[in-house]
């Protein structure tokens, strides 16, 4: 699994697409509680975590559908901690599944203006 990071309008799925050969039938793009692990590429992974109540549990318990995968999240776990109770258990949230994902992964990187950091 590669797992893609980076802050908002970064270049991570232009990166992406670059870097794995992926076209727009490859790709699916979280909108709310449902992801489909068939695509090769997961974009926007923070999306599902917030409309998920168990968002890493529900990674732990499908691991076998995305071990293969490329998955991209927003870096929503930097910089100012939200007011609102819900969008801190968000970024806490995020932040873990990240965690959990970085570990498992083959490949971690960071995109930066377009640019990758790759970490492993």
């Amino acid at each position: 699994m590669v797992l893609i990071i980076g802050g908002a309008y970064q270049g991570k799925l232009d990166y992406a697409r670059a870097a794995f050969r992926l076209c727009d039938e490859d790709i699916f793009t979280c909108t709310g509680g449902e992801i489909d692990f068939s695509r090769r590429c997961i974009h926007r992974i923070e999306e599902f975590v917030f409309s998920c109540p168990d968002a890493l549990g529900y990674f732990k318990a499908h691991r076998e559908e995305w071990e293969d995968s490329i998955l991209i999240c927003r870096d929503i776990f930097c910089g100012v901690v939200p007011m609102g109770e819900e969008n801190r258990a968000w970024r806490r949230d995020t932040g873990r599944l990240c965690q959990y994902l970085a570990g498992e992964a083959a490949q971690v990187s960071r995109i930066f203006c377009g640019l990758e950091q790759r970490s492993k």
